[in-house]
């Protein structure tokens, strides 16, 4: 048995967390969040030791790898605000214990190359949750793309909106210094995915970008990705609004839909099996989309211009389309 730790439980994404640990059979040992709302622990692990400080939470970890043995802590698991992902990794590595961080890894790309060279000296190892590599259908999606030797470039429409009320824009999320902005934290793991399936970016093309929606054009070896990402319910398609559905996922593959909304509330223990079978995927794995989603964030939008995806014209219906 493995004992972890969590950073940030009071957190959206750290009861997937939580769950994965405990459906590997392992134990949470120490848990840290500013905010005391973290009831669920005890669905998963009651005993766990709880901080809201973390200078606390740090002396309480030094003296549980000061005892090692059964109380040795192996694996920290971030799951703070995405600006203090780095901060974390270190802790973890300075503490002689493994990294297993949420996405985005880091927000800017040079941060990656100071986090490689700071596992190798620790010794210790730093994952990342690229959950989307592992579901089914995106991996029976690889093997095609894979076998298909017409080199072909394919079409691809990605569509992601996942309605927030007012409270998203007050909260770090909202701070694009804190979150990255929306293609960071709501989008990055379909951009590792696209890069994934479709290899390197030869062109990353913004046409929108604004605090509640961006979309542009990917141009990848093997295909060309117009997408769109949303938290605003407005740009939701009128079915979906009828339906009573706030979240809309598509996927489409030269004109076919790819369904894959299914399994993901399992993708986080399948990525840690992998992890602690010592298949997980680390920082070089996570490079490729921390860079794309930081051009995006840097990048000067073009607005209605050349081939965008369709759903703009919701948010843009005033501008001309050339």
């Amino acid at each position: 048995m493995k004992n972890f730790v969590l950073i940030g439980a009071a957190g959206y994404i750290a009861p997937r967390h939580m769950k994965a640990i405990k459906d590997t059979h392992h134990h949470l040992s120490v848990a840290l969040d500013k905010s005391d709302s973290v009831g669920i622990l005890d669905s998963y692990f009651p005993s766990a030791a709880f901080f809201t400080e973390f200078e606390l939470f740090e002396r309480h970890v030094s003296k549980l790898q000061r005892k090692g043995g059964e109380h040795k802590i192996h694996y920290v698991s971030i799951c703070s605000p995405n600006y203090l992902h780095d901060s974390h990794v270190r802790f973890a590595l300075r503490n002689q214990a493994d990294a297993i961080c949420e996405k985005p890894l880091v927000l800017n790309p040079w941060n990656v190359e100071a986090l490689a060279e700071s596992e190798k000296q620790s010794g210790q190892r730093i994952y990342t949750i690229l959950q989307l590599r592992l579901h089914p259908e995106i991996q029976k999606l690889k093997q095609q793309i894979e076998q298909n030797t017409s080199n072909k470039i394919i079409d691809i429409d990605l569509c992601y909106i996942t309605s927030r009320g007012a409270w998203y824009n007050y909260s770090w999320k909202g701070d694009v210094r804190k979150s990255g902005g929306i293609a960071t934290n709501i989008g990055i793991h379909f951009f590792d995915m696209l890069s994934w399936l479709f290899g390197k970016t030869l062109q990353n093309t913004v046409h929108l970008l604004e605090p509640t929606s961006t979309a542009g054009l990917l141009e990848l070896e093997k295909a060309r990705v117009r997408w769109f990402l949303s938290t605003d319910a407005s740009t939701l398609p009128q079915e979906v609004i009828a339906k009573g559905a706030r979240t809309y996922r598509s996927l489409k593959f030269d004109g076919k839909e790819i369904e894959f909304s299914d399994h993901f509330a399992d993708l986080h223990t399948l990525s840690y099996q992998h992890i602690l079978s010592g298949q997980g995927f680390g920082i070089q794995d996570a490079q490729q989309s921390v860079e794309t989603v930081y051009q995006v964030r840097q990048a000067t939008p073009k607005g209605l211009v050349g081939d965008y995806h369709p759903f703009c014209k919701k948010l843009c219906s005033t501008q001309e389309v050339f």
